[in-house]
């Protein structure tokens, strides 16, 4: 008879227990008044004439009893919902603590729906406006028809849909069918810097062509609306944002480029288990999704950096540097010398440093990791005023530079408006160590 029956152990899945604790502990306060009004008018249809007249007489003399009773738990009751159905303070503390100011933009359809999933179609129509006006102004600005770009490279690191972003923009632009595109995603904060260094090496087998780069990010579909503290962390550090940057090998454009790109270097930390699992997507025990971040992720960005700046070093530094960096290196090394290890003065190579606005602490590190002053630091001022933006945001810090008119002469620069032209008096501002937040 028994293998008969059905294993409830096995059919039951556990998600489901918890998942329907956690809705019983969430409304328990409701279940209980919906149990006392019951037992209340039960208790009332079994009164005769005389027991309710009584009992009438009995409110009467103690009416104030009453009052006083009702009003208590009158202000017991709507205390209780409030706290309740307001915000979760864990994520008003991250908030508070982003370094994120007022102005920075978020979906629209975010703010309309708080909880509610965010589908395709609002997706693709949050980013395909925005980023074809942006087109536009990048074409208008340069003087470039679309027909003269050979190579696309699109990235945007949590939305991939079908037909990809940079089909989009082939089918908006009606690009030419030999054009390079490649759609790039799923790699963070690092994709425009890869787009970038993709970009160049095509453009080196594609003779006397542009290259189009646009890094687009949008938090529609990646912003997290459960209450787990590890995955609740990016929607206080991440903003909508995007860029697009035009490339050329064309010796005609050399007088009016404003930069030349001369190196491009990546650091791939995904061998170390650590790296690797420092950020991943995924879901919460009630299947919500979102980026979950580990503690070693500060641990693992210094270590990136460390390694970064290594190899950095020979293709940057003059040789008289590059001497005392050997010298350190073979006397810590070979002769196991106890000596701090050399870090060069990276100020005198670089005039300008648009460091990665991943969050207060990765600033703070870089900030005395390759010893920056506050001038140098000042284009950080885009986390303050747009979040992060992820693969954009190294071009929001270029354009603070360039608004601020710090590019000296001797730089191919073309200054044009961007997104800090209009409020560049306001800052720099004091950035609070937390900020409250009024709802």
């Amino acid at each position: 008879m028994k293998n008969h029956l059905p294993n409830f152990v096995r059919s039951v899945k556990l998600k489901h227990i918890k998942l329907g604790l956690h809705y019983f502990i969430s409304n328990s306060l409701y279940l209980l008044l919906v149990r006392f009004l019951c037992i209340a008018v039960t208790h009332i249809s079994t009164l005769t004439a005389d027991s309710f007249s009584q009992l009438w007489s009995d409110l009467i003399i103690r009416i104030n009893f009453v009052t006083l009773a009702l009003s208590s738990v009158s202000i017991v009751l709507v205390s209780t919902i409030y706290r309740m159905s307001r915000p979760r303070r864990v994520y008003l503390r991250i908030l508070e603590r982003s370094g994120i100011g007022g102005k920075s933009y978020v979906p629209k359809v975010m703010l309309d729906n708080f909880k509610e999933k965010v589908s395709i179609g609002e997706a693709r129509k949050e980013i395909e406006g925005p980023v074809v006006r942006l087109i536009e102004e990048l074409l208008a600005k340069t003087w470039v028809k679309p027909r003269d770009i050979g190579v696309l490279v699109v990235n945007d690191s949590g939305f991939n849909p079908i037909p990809s972003l940079s089909a989009m923009i082939v089918n908006s632009f009606k690009l030419r069918s030999s054009i390079l595109s490649f759609n790039l995603g799923c790699m963070g904060c690092s994709d425009g810097p890869i787009s970038i260094d993709l970009a160049k090496r095509l453009l080196q087998v594609q003779p006397n062509s542009h290259a189009l780069v646009v890094s687009a990010e949008i938090m529609a579909v990646s912003f997290y609306t459960g209450n787990d503290r590890s995955m609740v962390l990016t929607n206080g550090l991440f903003r909508e944002g995007d860029a697009a940057i035009l490339l050329s090998n064309r010796s005609s454009d050399r007088g009016r480029s404003k930069y030349v790109l001369t190196h491009t270097l990546r650091t791939h930390m995904g061998a170390d288990d650590k790296s690797y699992n420092c950020a991943s997507r995924q879901e919460d025990e009630f299947q919500k999704f979102g980026i979950k971040f580990t503690k070693d992720l500060i641990v693992v960005a210094r270590q990136v950096l460390k390694t970064h700046i290594t190899a950095l070093e020979p293709l940057v530094l003059p040789t008289s540097k590059l001497l005392l960096f050997l010298a350190n290196s073979v006397a810590r090394t070979i002769f196991k010398m106890k000596i701090n290890p050399y870090v060069p003065d990276f100020k005198l190579v670089f005039e300008h440093f648009c460091v990665h606005v991943g969050g207060k602490a990765v600033l703070d590190e870089m900030e005395k990791k390759v010893q920056l002053s506050e001038w140098h630091m000042e284009p950080s001022m885009t986390f303050y005023r747009f979040g992060n933006t992820s693969s954009s945001s190294s071009w929001y810090e270029l354009a603070y530079s360039e608004a601020k008119r710090r590019i000296q002469k001797g730089d191919r620069i073309w200054q044009e408006k961007n997104r800090w032209t209009d409020e560049i008096a306001d800052f720099p501002v004091h950035v609070p160590n937390i900020a409250p937040i009024n709802f």
